[in-house]
């Protein structure tokens, strides 16, 4: 029975699975389970019929009878290595099968990720809040500083250095100083913009940090994306499949993959000796290859999820938030919206595997409790 539950440990889906991996080879655990219990009925009546022979073989006298049992003990157990070996085949299929599945679903779920990150504000939408030059209300109050300014004394920026918000804001308040406004007006015009320029001063270097952040985000996802699609590549290569992922998702030509598969498996199944071993290591190592890789994608998902929990930390950092509510602009609002959102999508809807320690060696090598 060892061979057959050590064969088993290869692919069986871990009990931590997230559901919609564990649905979508539901069905190969099925077949498999009941493969594994007829194979273990099979192996057993052989275990018991040998045994019967061995035990009468001890005890008989008669030549011509030991002669019988022999041949038929001979018999039994060439009829229980095909068994193992048809086992073995069938093992073969389900896990490459299973190994489809798991990458059409990984798949889908870094072409949400590209989707996720290709929505992400860019670096122009995050000057926009974070730079106070880019505020109707502070473009007011330059207009109008500069309408009561002295303009004999005073200095008109460059297009360039007018969006620049450290020099803009001294030109501003050297500008406000040096004006015939008296004080009450000063502090009044001072007030509608004091959440603004709050705001932006003290965001603008977090924004900016989150942006970047995101951005090596995205440049990890599509390499991630890369590394799936010549996963794919090398994973079907064996059985002679020469489309790409892209290509075989936007035919929906699974079927082909499946019916070159048996083509193979068919083709090593009759094959003997080392070529059937080396037919039987190029269709296993493409598995070994998807385990390490569900392993740097899970690793991918982590740490993305990380870079969202502290976005949403620097976010509710921002001290005065409750007091500038109404004068904060409906960016900032949607920006912490969508983080929670994307915390939750990492936590859940990215994350569809996970394997780690213990259960990774269990897949790759057998390693169990039945040993």
């Amino acid at each position: 029975m060892k061979p057959l539950l050590f064969a088993a440990a290869l692919f069986y889906v871990l009990p931590g699975a997230a559901n919609e991996l564990q649905s979508a080879v539901a069905e190969l655990n099925l077949a498999l389970e009941q493969r594994l219990q007829q194979s273990a009925f099979e192996l057993k009546s052989l275990n018991l019929e040998i045994d019967y022979i061995s035990r009468q073989l001890v005890v008989e006298t008669n030549n011509q009878t030991i002669i019988q049992y022999l041949k038929a003990n001979e018999l039994l157990r060439l009829k229980k290595k095909r068994l193992l070996a048809d086992l073995q085949f069938d093992i073969s299929k389900i896990r490459y099968l299973k190994g489809v599945q798991i990458i059409r679903l990984l798949y889908e779920k870094v072409l949400s990720l590209d989707h996720h990150f290709a929505s992400v504000r860019t670096l122009g939408e995050i000057h926009k809040i974070s730079n106070p030059t880019q505020y109707a209300e502070y473009q007011k109050l330059r207009d109008y500083i500069s309408s009561k300014r002295d303009k004999k004394n005073n200095v008109d920026l460059s297009s360039v250095l007018a969006t620049n918000p450290l020099v803009s804001l001294v030109n501003t308040f050297t500008n406000m100083l040096s004006s015939n406004l008296n004080k009450e007006e000063k502090e009044k015009e001072l007030a509608n913009i004091e959440c603004i320029l709050d705001f932006t001063l003290r965001m603008q270097n977090d924004l900016n940090t989150i942006y970047f952040e995101t951005a090596f985000l995205t440049t990890s996802n599509a390499r991630i994306k890369e590394e799936i699609e010549v996963l794919f590549k090398d994973y079907t290569k064996p059985v002679n499949y020469n489309e790409t992922l892209e290509k075989c998702r936007a035919n929906d030509d699974w079927d082909t993959l499946t019916q070159k598969m048996e083509e193979y498996l068919s083709k090593m199944k009759s094959t003997q000796g080392s070529a059937q071993y080396k037919m039987q290591v190029n269709i296993e190592f493409p598995v070994d290859r998807l385990l390490q890789f569900i392993n740097q994608y899970n690793v991918f998902i982590d740490q993305g999820g990380k870079f969202y929990e502290k976005f949403r930390i620097i976010l509710n950092s921002y001290e005065n938030a409750q007091r500038c509510e109404t004068k904060l602009p409906s960016e900032f609002q949607k920006m912490r919206a969508d983080i929670d959102v994307a915390i939750n999508k990492f936590n859940v809807a990215y994350k569809p595997v996970e394997i780690n320690g213990s259960k990774m060696k269990e897949i790759l090598y057998g390693l169990n409790e039945f040993e």
